[in-house]
């Protein structure tokens, strides 16, 4: 059953008539230097001999690209050029390909897994791909591995058994070189298929791949570790691509307790990192955190523990000289409404007669008026920037 989809696949995947020009595939030249992977994940959980799972998606470095819709039997791409160059045509049929390997593959297992041993519950994990590096082709992979531990892979032209996999590797490797045909089929797809999806994706993607978007880094005291220990974080958020350089530093001398926890992606495709540092009380001053980024041009971002401390002085004292301020500020607006209210009770002249109630009114209103402004203008200004501190 296995090798009739297997080569069900090969008249999918390589119609004769299509050639194409290695030299016209060529993707262009990206922000970082390290070569581009495609990679297809598979997660296959078999719970009986009548019940399983198949989880797949497909990846571009870093980014998800591709998934699969296990109820509809479908791909999803998940960006709009995801597609890469390839024809409805040929995305048909890689459609097509996928479920009948999934179907394919779901079977041959269940019907294989008692001479396999596999005992049920069981999960089977594959990772399968290519790598191209300056335009061109330099590897293609494909590796498997029975409950998260390494079992197999495709090297060459043959099935190996991983090391310390066991006689349980070898014989499902012994199995699958028998066909030669099988073996044939696996370098044609990986070889040729692949690195022309690979080299036509990242030129419809070149903006989203090429984005770059500086960290922003700050620090902070963590969790009491200990009695006179200190626990140093440094945060890095914001930043694309993926790969950053982050270390707690003192002089030009990397501190080796530094602890780097897992890249974690933002909501807006960025990514955010922690770095912390146990530390002894009196051993924090003069280390800093460093932080290195493809977005920074080569200009590290260096933040100092001691310019922590030091903002947060400089900010207690900016509070302490506002408050002292609008106290003043209250103070002499208080003032110049008693004098204000005084001077408005006086009538100018008594010859003035029937108009003294209006001077008295116009006084008094001018006055509220002018306290009104400057209330507005100073108190309320310097009280709503106090609450933004």
């Amino acid at each position: 059953m296995l090798l009739v989809l297997l080569l069900l696949f090969q008249g999918l995947l390589c119609p004769g008539e299509r050639t194409a020009d290695p030299q016209a595939l060529g993707p262009p030249h990206l922000a970082a230097e390290e070569p581009l992977t495609f990679r297809l994940l598979q997660i296959s959980s078999f719970a009986n001999h009548s019940w399983v799972q198949n989880q797949a998606s497909g990846w571009l470095g870093e980014l998800q690209t591709h998934g699969w819709d296990s109820v509809l039997g479908a791909i999803r791409f998940l960006r709009p050029w995801s597609q890469g160059n390839f024809s409805k045509e040929e995305l048909k049929n890689l459609q097509a390909l996928f479920q009948l390997y999934f179907h394919g593959f779901t079977h041959e297992v269940q019907a294989f897994a008692s001479q396999f041993q596999f005992e049920y519950p069981f999960e089977l994990q594959i990772s399968s791909g290519c790598r191209m590096s300056d335009g061109e082709a330099s590897e293609s992979f494909l590796k498997g591995a029975y409950q998260g531990t390494d079992f197999l892979s495709f090297q060459g032209n043959s099935w190996q058994p991983s090391p310390g996999a066991g006689s349980r590797a070898q014989n499902v490797c012994r199995v699958l070189n028998r066909y030669r045909d099988i073996k044939e089929i696996v370098q044609g797809l990986f070889s040729g298929t692949c690195p022309r999806f690979l080299a036509s994706v990242p030129e419809a993607g070149k903006a989203e791949l090429e984005r770059q978007v500086k960290p922003e880094a700050w620090v902070s005291k963590g969790p009491t570790p200990g009695p006179g220990r200190l626990m140093l974080v440094c945060h890095v958020s914001g930043f694309h691509p993926k790969t950053v350089g982050v270390m707690w530093m003192r002089g030009e001398q990397m501190q080796l307790g530094t602890r780097q926890g897992d890249v974690l992606p933002n909501a807006d495709g960025t990514w955010y990192l922690q770095v912390t540092l146990d530390v002894a009380t009196g051993e924090a001053a003069g280390l800093y955190c460093r932080v290195k980024h493809s977005s920074l041009g080569g200009h590290d971002i260096i933040i100092h523990w001691d310019g922590y401390s030091r903002l947060l002085i400089l900010i207690g004292l900016t509070v302490t000289v506002i408050l002292v301020m609008l106290i003043v500020l209250e103070f002499w607006f208080k003032k110049q409404s008693s004098s204000c209210n005084s001077l408005s009770r006086h009538v100018p002249d008594p010859a003035i007669g029937a108009n003294t109630q209006d001077a008295r009114g116009s006084g008094h209103q001018l006055c509220s008026a002018l306290e009104s402004w400057a209330k507005y203008r100073f108190l309320k200004k310097w009280k709503t920037r106090l609450s933004q501190l």
